[in-house]
Formats: structure tokens, C-alpha cells, sequence
């Protein structure tokens, strides 16, 4: 994490170097945008062949300053990035935007961010970019900026982006949507997503981020996440594109059913954030949550509207949400009937019909009423107000925009707005609802995501700083190398203390017998080799053998079998009957990770999984099991007794510590048998991390200790 970025982001002084009076370049609408904000700060410009630009005074170099600015932007050929960065650090500068572009995102520049990033560590200078849009400070009226930009209003919320075209169209939003800080990071390859939250999270007027990645940002994420969670300040997340590092492990099942994009967004559901599915929902999730209450897990919800089509669509969207809208108590129900018109009728959602259309009095007892219904958590009114009002019309609709404030802030339960379409939320009626403290969002469907995002319980510090220390002390994520032969798997995993199926390798015929006996009376035979992983596909495996003559004759085969793929044949005791689950932990992904959900050879078509980012304690598991789809087959249903869920709890910690302890990239245990008397495991698969030049990472010792 950098520190000290203050001054980058509450500058008293900028530098602009490439300062030009050319229009359309990122030098020039820099000085544009600093001006336009607002900015009351001193500008010099940097470039050798200008006395001026725009007013402001020139410098040949950023070594030739009078004073150490707090802020340099940079707008020049990438070739000459490096070089200003280290006279900007070398002048004690406070940081810079590099707006350049032409560094890692294409392969002959990758050098060039090498030499930047080296610069910027000799002087500890923190750099925002390169390949970026820049930053754009609101409050402080400061536009380290080199694109297009409109002077707004100040408002809650805060976005960090590496894409800048996401940046520039958040600004240009108008649906009320008003900004603290916008940061466009572009490569990231000083400052990252981890820094930005961290700062964000001690700025005061800050209460929601919206935060877009390209990349996962690496276990430092979490320490950002949890700072903003310290600070009470909500967090919404985008992230595009899916990781291919656990591709290598498709010849296991955890990879299909839990890939890089599904582990990350647990990581953000563990730290109380919001997932978005796209930019819209992003800034409107940020924008509301801005000023929004937190509800409890399942929110009574009362729905307002002088439209029957409208109650309909939400009560499906609340249903579709998990939003409750209870049926309101006998007392408000005779409060809504003396204030309603005669033609409505009282139900939630409530069709108050347009028969009060304008009435800002009679609007706001219906507000005040319904939200002080005991089931009532949050209101939410429908509210759409086409652009370009004027006269009569203008007017009624602002006396339904002022009713609905003056409900909202009498009211017991709070209230929000939503416009039924997107393009029906006006800008300026949205910020008046905002200024009010009540949330205004853009289209039914994402007003109810919204109310479910309210409801969202906040993360846990502690565990997310938890996760983080064990992700970077397990190193980086795990390049998958090679596997495991299932007997040795069982070995290194018995000897952990997991408890895995008996067995011995078999290398005669004439040894059946004594196996058979030994092995319980009944056993499996199996090949065992390291690059064979699923053992049935290719008929590498029988069972119920019960006696010699069975066994020998399936033994031939595989042992056959055995000595094409270099492995050997192992006898197995059979497991009486239980539910089968898979028990997974990789270490491919953004952080180490458990798996776990229904199991056997219908696992990928099943498809029920959970995920617990590691650390994972036997009750943090057992939690998480409950989430399954298939959770009434461990905790009783139907009239079947409950298995023993912390046998299976148990199990799938210790497969986690064995999976960080041995260092390995994968460990997939499928099926686990779990009856009411334990839990083992059947089948093993097993993948070591690749050895690097450099040898084997030496895991650090506090990778071992684990939250019990």
C-alpha cells in the first residue's frame, strides 16, 4: 500500500508537463479543465520551447520549478515519461498523473513502464496511471484531467476506474449522480485499486465507491476493502474480464464450477460490497447507497404508485430479490383508506391512483403513513418526470417531488425513489432528492436491486485483513504444475490428519487376498497415476470386489492399464453409503480458496457449490454450508436424520491448512462420503504449484496460523 497522498489529491500547486496551447491535446484541456473547475492554485506549465501557456507561466523542465508542486501531470510521449518522474521525485514533488499512453498495454512499451515504475520507486513518488484519464478532485475543485469535462456540484460519491472511457461517461451522467473524487488509473502500475480505497476511505465527504477493474487488484485488495468497511463507507464493485489461470486445472472439477470471477466476487460479498453487473447498476448502486440507511438481511419493503402495471413489475422485482412486501397492519390500513380517493385500493404496492397527482400534502401523509407501518423497513416511490418541463406541468411535478420529500423526512422508515425507466430520472430532481437524503435510482428494476443492496450486512475488518495475510504469505497465485498420484495424495493428506479411504498398492495378483482381508472384505481397485484424474471416464476403477476370483479378474486390465500411464494398481476399502460432497482448495486464483458443495460424477451438472476464501475455520464452513442448494441433505429433511456436518467442516479445514502447508496449486477431494457418523474422504486428486527458476517458495511462517 503507498501512503501519502494527500497532496496528489488536495494539491495547492500543479505542474503541467507538455503544456501547449494546442487544442484537442491532453496538455492543453488540462490547464482547460483546471480553470473551468475552479481551480485557486498555482499552474505552471513545463515545456522548453513556451515562456506561457494559457495565461500561466512556463519552465524548459520540471527540475526548473520555483517550488516543489504538490501535483504534476503528464502529457508527453511516453519515451520521456520516466525521466519526468525522477526529476518530479527528485524536486520533492508530491506525486503525478501520467496521462501517456504507450507502456504495458503494448508489448514495446513495457520496458517504459519498467523504467517508470523504477523512478517512482527511487523517490517513493506516488504515480497515478500511466495509459490513464487522470483525476478529478470535485471538492477541491482540482482536475488533474486530460479529457472532456463539465464543472459539477460536489457530491458523495467516489469512483476508481481503470477504464477512463467509464470514467468519462460517469462524469457526463445526469441522473442525479454527483462525484467526490474520480480517479482513471489506466495501467495501474504504481498506484493500484488498493491504494485509491485506502485513501478514499479516510476522505471525508465520501460515503459510497464505485470501483471498476480490469485486473483483481491482488490480495492488497482486501486491506482496501477493509478499510472502507472501518470507515462505514459502502463499496460497489464491476470487474470485467475473467482470469484464465484456472484453466490449467480443468482436469479437475473445481475450476468449472468455481472459476477466478466466482472466488473474487466472494471475496466481495466476505467484505459486505456490492457485485454489479454492469456500469449502470455500478454508479446507481454507488449513487444510492450514497446516502442510503442499511436495512436488516430481509427488508419489509411498501411500494407507492399511481400505477397498477407498475405494482405488478415491482412486486416482481421485489419477489425476484428476495424482498419482502408485507401486508400492512389493520391500523394502517384504516390510516391509508381516510387518505386515499375512493377509487384505490389499499394493497402493497400501493396504487395511490392519479387521482392526488400534484397534491404535496395528501402525498406526504401517504408516505408518512405507509412507512410507519410496524413490517415497514424502506418506501420506495415511483417517480418519473420526463425532461423539459415547463409551466403547469413543471409545477405539478415538483409538488410531487416536494410531497415526497416531506414524507421522506417525517417518516419512520426511510425513503427512496426510483423512475420507472432510466431516461425518466431528471437530473436536477434527482439531486434534489439526494440533497434531501433520499436515494433516487434510475429504472424499476435497478430501484429494487438497490433496496437488496441496502440490506447487504456490512464485512468484517478483521477477516478481510485475515485473508489478505495468508494470501500474501502463500505467495503469488499458484502456476499449476504436476500431479499428484491419488495414493500419495492420500498419503500426504492421511498423514495430515484428513481422513481419507484405506488403502494399499497391489503389485501382484497373489496379493489380492491379503488385501481383500485386510481392507474390510469388500474393496475398489484403482489405477493410480499422476496424470490420470478421472479414473471412470476411462474405466481405470471397479468396485464391490468381495472376493479373489472378482478382483482377478478385473486386475489384469488395469494393471495393464497402469503400466501405459506409468502408474500402479491400489486396492481401496469400500465406504458404506452417504451423501457425496467435493472438498476443494486451490491456490490459482486472487486468494486461496475452499470449494465445496455436492459432489460425485454429476458434480459439474449439479453444479451447487460454495466458496470460503482461506483462512476457513470448521464453523466459518459450516456457515457457509447452509448457502448449498442441496443444505437439507446434510441438515436433515424430509424426514432423514442430519449427517455430521462438522466432521465434513472439520475435514474441509484441514484440506485447506494441507493445501497452504505443502504449498500446492490444487487438492480436490471427490467424492467425500458424509453419513451421521463422520466423513472421509474417497478419491483424491492433487496438483503441486510449478517450481520457479529460483526453486520452491519458502512460505513464510505465519501462513500456518489459522483462525479456530
Amino acid at each position: 500500500m503507498h501512503s501519502g497522498l494527500e497532496r496528489l489529491f488536495r494539491p495547492a500547486s500543479v505542474a503541467v508537463v507538455g503544456a501547449t496551447e494546442r487544442a484537442g491535446s491532453y496538455g492543453h484541456q488540462t490547464l482547460v479543465n483546471l480553470a473551468a473547475l475552479g481551480y485557486s492554485g498555482e499552474v505552471w506549465g513545463v515545456n522548453p520551447r513556451r515562456g506561457s501557456v494559457l495565461g500561466h507561466p512556463c519552465v524548459p523542465t520540471v527540475a526548473d520549478l520555483p517550488v516543489a508542486v504538490d501535483a504534476v501531470v503528464v502529457a508527453i510521449p511516453a519515451a520521456g515519461v520516466a525521466s519526468v518522474v525522477d526529476q518530479a521525485g527528485a524536486r520533492g514533488c508530491g506525486g503525478a498523473v501520467v496521462l501517456s499512453a504507450g507502456f504495458g498495454e503494448v508489448e514495446l512499451g513495457e520496458a517504459l513502464q519498467r523504467d517508470l515504475v523504477a523512478a517512482s520507486e527511487r523517490h517513493d513518488l506516488p504515480v497515478c496511471g500511466p495509459n490513464g484519464n487522470g483525476i478529478v478532485a470535485m471538492h477541491a475543485r482540482a482536475a488533474l484531467w486530460g479529457d472532456a469535462l463539465a464543472p459539477r456540484e460536489p457530491g458523495p460519491v467516489a469512483l476508481v476506474s481503470q477504464s477512463g472511457n467509464v470514467a468519462v461517461n460517469a462524469l457526463n451522467a445526469r441522473r442525479g449522480l454527483r462525484f467526490h473524487t474520480v480517479i482513471a488509473g489506466g495501467n495501474q502500475a504504481v498506484l493500484g485499486a488498493a491504494d485509491y480505497l485506502e485513501f478514499l476511505a479516510a476522505e471525508e465527504g465520501v460515503s459510497a465507491i464505485a470501483l471498476y477493474l480490469e485486473d483483481d487488484g491482488g490480495p492488497e485488495l482486501c486491506e482496501g476493502l477493509a478499510a472502507c468497511t472501518d470507515a462505514g463507507i459502502r463499496v460497489v464493485v464491476l470487474k470485467v474480464g475473467s482470469s484464465l489461470a484456472g484453466a490449467a486445472s480443468a482436469a479437475a472439477h473445481t475450476a468449472a464450477l468455481a472459476g477466478d470471477q466466482r472466488i473474487f466476487r466472494r471475496l466481495i460479498e466476505e467484505a459486505g460490497a456490492e457485485w454489479a453487473d454492469d456500469v449502470h447498476d455500478l454508479l446507481e448502486l454507488a449513487k444510492t447507497l450514497s446516502v442510503a440507511r442499511r436495512l436488516p438481511p430481509r427488508p419489509g419493503l411498501a411500494i407507492m404508485t399511481c400505477s397498477g402495471g407498475d405494482s405488478a413489475q415491482g412486486a416482481d422485482e421485489a419477489d425476484r430479490h428476495g424482498v419482502a412486501l408485507p401486508v400492512f397492519a389493520h391500523e394502517t390500513r384504516d390510516r391509508l383508506g381516510k387518505l386515499l380517493p375512493p377509487a384505490a385500493t389499499v394493497a402493497n404496492p400501493l396504487d395511490y391512483t392519479a387521482m392526488i397527482w400534484g397534491d404535496s400534502e395528501a402525498l406526504s401523509e401517504l408516505v408518512v403513513a405507509v412507512s410507519e407501518d410496524p413490517e415497514i423497513d424502506q418506501v420506495l416511490v415511483f417517480y418519473d418526470q420526463p425532461a423539459d418541463l415547463i409551466d403547469a406541468v413543471e409545477s405539478s411535478w415538483r409538488a410531487v417531488r416536494e410531497g415526497i420529500i416531506a414524507g421522506g423526512q417525517r417518516g419512520a422508515a426511510p425513503t427512496m425513489v426510483c423512475a420507472t425507466l432510466p431516461e425518466l430520472l431528471d437530473d436536477q430532481a434527482a439531486w434534489a432528492f439526494l440533497r434531501a437524503g433520499i436515494p433516487a435510482a434510475a429504472g424499476l428494476r435497478t430501484g429494487l436491486r438497490c433496496v437488496a443492496g441496502m440490506a447487504r450486512s456490512p464485512g468484517d475488518p478483521d477477516r478481510l485483513r485475515e485473508i489478505a495475510t495468508l494470501a500474501r504469505a502463500a505467495g503469488a497465485p499458484a502456476q499449476p504444475g504436476t500431479w499428484v498420484p491419488e495414493h500419495e495424495a492420500k498419503e500426504l493428506l492421511g498423514s495430515a490428519g484428513v481422513d481419507v479411504a484405506r488403502s494399499q498398492m497391489v503389485h501382484h495378483e497373489h496379493e489380492l487376498a491379503a488385501a481383500i482381508q485386510e481392507l474390510g472384505g469388500t474393496i475398489a481397485l484403482k489405477v493410480s497415476a499422476s496424470d490420470l484424474q478421472h479414473k471412470s471416464e476411462l474405466g481405470a476403477v471397479a468396485l464391490g470386489l468381495s472376493s479373489v476370483d472378482e478382483a482377478g479378474a478385473v486386475y489384469g486390465r488395469l494393471s495393464a492399464l497402469a503400466a501405459e500411464c506409468g502408474g500402479t494398481v491400489v486396492a481401496e476399502e469400500m465406504i458404506g453409503p452417504g451423501v457425496e460432497l467435493l472438498v476443494a482448495a486451490r491456490a490459482d486464483a486472487l486468494v486461496p480458496a475452499l470449494v465445496i458443495g455436492m459432489g460425485g460424477i454429476w458434480t459439474e451438472v449439479i453444479a451447487d457449490v460454495v466458496i470460503v476464501p482461506l483462512p476457513a475455520s470448521a464453523s466459518r464452513i459450516e456457515r457457509a454450508l447452509r448457502e448449498l442448494r442441496g443444505a437439507r441433505l446434510l441438515f436433515g429433511g424430509r424426514g432423514q436424520p442430519p449427517v455430521d456436518v462438522g466432521a465434513l467442516s472439520r475435514l474441509a479445514q484441514r484440506t485447506g491448512e494441507v493445501l497452504v502447508e505443502a504449498s500446492l496449486a490444487l487438492v480436490e477431494l471427490n467424492p467425500v462420503l458424509v453419513d451421521e457418523h463422520g466423513a472421509i474422504a474417497v478419491d483424491a486428486v492433487m496438483r503441486r504449484r510449478a517450481v520457479s527458476a529460483a526453486g520452491a517458495a519458502v512460505l513464510d511462517e505465519e501462513v500456518v496460523q489459522y483462525t479456530t
